[in-house]
C-alpha cells in the first residue's frame, strides 16, 4: 500500500471508535418520531460528545450509535448556538475517546480528513486541504460564527458535528456548514475555540461572549511592516466586514485593517482575540492595534455582552 493512503487509514484508525452518529426525535401528531441526524465525537473519558446545535436544536429526545452498534440516550449539556456548538454526555462503556489538537497549529495548504454520517451513512470518510483560517460565517439563519476553518473536504447532510482531523489523528475542527451552491467548500468550527466554548458550557451552561461586530480572517503579516513597527507577532487578522450599528462600526476601525494587538496584548488570530471576548471585564473601554496600509494605528473600541 502507498504511504499516503497508509497515513490516513492511520489516522481515521485512532479516532474512528469515538465518532458517532447522532439520530434526534421530536413529538409530530402526538407521537414522538425521528426528526433528522448528524455527527458527533466523544472527547472525554466520562462520555462528553461534541456536535453541532442545529443539530439537536428542538430535539425531545436524542439517541447516540457508537460504531459498534451500541445506541445510547444522551443529555443536553448545554449548546451555543453562536459557534454552532452543542455538547452531549452519555452513561456508557465501550468507547474510545478522541485526542485534541490544536488548531493554531494550522497552515494553510495543510491535509486534512473528514469524518462523518452523510445521509445517514456511517463513517464516511473524506479528504482535502485547508484552504482559509480564522473566517467569520454567516449561517442560514443570519447568525455570523468566528473562527471557522475553509477546506475542499467534501461535507454533505449528517456531516454535521463530526471531526476534522489531521493526519496524526488530532481533532482541529467540528464540521459545521456547507455553503449551498458553493463546489467545494466547507466549513468547521476550530478546535481552540470549542474547547472554549465547552469549558463555559460544562461550568455555567451557558457561554459569555463579549461582541464587536466584525468579520474577519487570519492573514500573514507583511515582513517589512512586521519589522519596521517591531512587532511580535507574525500573523494579524484581517477585517472583511464591519456590520452596522456595532461596537465597530462606532470605532475608527476600518475594513481592510489588520488587527495585531487588544487590550494590551499581541493577536494573531481570531482564536486569540475570541477567548479576550470572554470573560467580563472586557465590557469597558478597550484598546486596539491595526495595520492600515503601512501605518500602525491605536483605536478604541467598547465591547458590548452578545445576547443569546
Amino acid at each position: 500500500m502507498d504511504t499516503f493512503s497508509s497515513m490516513i487509514i492511520g489516522a481515521v484508525d485512532q479516532i474512528k471508535n469515538a465518532v458517532v452518529k447522532i439520530d434526534i426525535f421530536k413529538t409530530i401528531n402526538g407521537k414522538i418520531r425521528p426528526a433528522g441526524s448528524g455527527s458527533g465525537f466523544i472527547f472525554s473519558s466520562d462520555g462528553l460528545i461534541f456536535t453541532n446545535s442545529h443539530v439537536v436544536d428542538g430535539a425531545e429526545k436524542i439517541m447516540v450509535s457508537l460504531l459498534n452498534e451500541n445506541e445510547i440516550e444522551a443529555a443536553l449539556v448545554g449548546k451555543d448556538p453562536d459557534t454552532d456548538l452543542a455538547i452531549l454526555k452519555i452513561y456508557t462503556q465501550g468507547y474510545s475517546v478522541a485526542k485534541l489538537g490544536d488548531s493554531g497549529a494550522l497552515q494553510i495548504g495543510q491535509f486534512v480528513i473528514a469524518i462523518g454520517n452523510p445521509y445517514g451513512y456511517q463513517h464516511t470518510v473524506t479528504t482535502g486541504v485547508v484552504s482559509a483560517l480564522g473566517r467569520t460565517l454567516q449561517t442560514q439563519s443570519g447568525r455570523f460564527v468566528d473562527n471557522v476553518i475553509q477546506s475542499d473536504a467534501a461535507l454533505n447532510p449528517g456531516n454535521s458535528g463530526g471531526p476534522m482531523i489531521n493526519t496524526d489523528g488530532e481533532v482541529i475542527g467540528v464540521n459545521t456548514a456547507v455553503i449551498q451552491g458553493a463546489q467545494g467548500l466547507s466549513f468547521s468550527v476550530d478546535i481552540n475555540t470549542a474547547k472554549e466554548i465547552a469549558r463555559q458550557l460544562i461550568r455555567d451552561g451557558k457561554v459569555f461572549k463579549a461582541y464587536l461586530g466584525l468579520q474577519l480572517q487570519d492573514v500573514p503579516l507583511n515582513e517589512r511592516v512586521r519589522q519596521h513597527h517591531k512587532l511580535p507577532n507574525h500573523e494579524g487578522i484581517f477585517i472583511t466586514h464591519i456590520e452596522p450599528n456595532t461596537p465597530a462600526s462606532r470605532s475608527q476601525l476600518m475594513e481592510g485593517d489588520i488587527i495585531v494587538s487588544f487590550n494590551g496584548k499581541p493577536v494573531r488570530n481570531s482564536n486569540e482575540l475570541f477567548k479576550a471576548l470572554t470573560t467580563r471585564d472586557i465590557l469597558r473601554i478597550t484598546d486596539i492595534s491595526v495595520i492600515r496600509h503601512t501605518e500602525l494605528l491605536n483605536f478604541i473600541v467598547v465591547p458590548v455582552e452578545k445576547k443569546a
